[in-house]
């Protein structure tokens, strides 16, 4: 009789955590409106969108789900850049609160290359940046993208994410 207690109980104790987890898991999706192909393409020709990291990959250890909003404005005359790190770094920063991918570029260079008919590849290199040698992002026609970022003092990081439209 005991046994089939114990069983009961761990069997509920069991069903609780999986919903728990699974009402967990669906509250911290992040919502996102889709874009169509004709949207991405206007946005990489205008170099004018936001990437929103969803994930992180660094080149030491295991990819990380965000939970706080990191970006990267892309403007005509403006890159920020406002990203975390996790890595190895070959040199410290001056400031220990500067640990992150964090700058404002007004001077850099911005290619595009249409890899196929839904997928653009963006380079951007900052000339005023001596810390972030290029932002090299894969974007997809569906408004998802990647983000390389190879860096003068510290390991290349790679994020996932998705691409918004810069409000007015």
């Amino acid at each position: 009789m005991q046994i089939k207690n114990i069983k009961k109980i761990i069997g509920i104790s069991f069903l609780v955590l999986l919903i728990t987890v699974l009402f967990t898991s669906c509250s911290t999706t992040q919502k996102t409106t889709k874009l169509n192909s004709d949207e991405v393409r206007n946005m990489v020709d205008s170099s004018r969108f936001i990437f929103v990291a969803e994930r992180v990959n660094p080149l030491r250890g295991s990819t990380r789900y965000l939970t706080s909003r990191y970006e990267v404005a892309v403007k005509k005359d403006s890159v920020d850049c406002y990203l975390p790190f996790f890595g190895r770094a070959f040199q410290a920063p001056i400031d220990p609160s500067k640990g992150g991918l964090e700058f404002v570029s007004t001077d850099f260079s911005y290619n595009t290359d249409l890899k196929n008919e839904n997928e653009w590849q963006v380079i951007i290199k900052p000339n005023d940046n001596t810390g972030v040698q290029q932002l090299l992002f894969d974007i997809f026609g569906d408004g998802t993208a990647t983000l390389n970022v190879v860096n003068t003092h510290r390991d290349p990081i790679s994020f996932y994410g998705h691409l918004e439209k810069i409000k007015e």
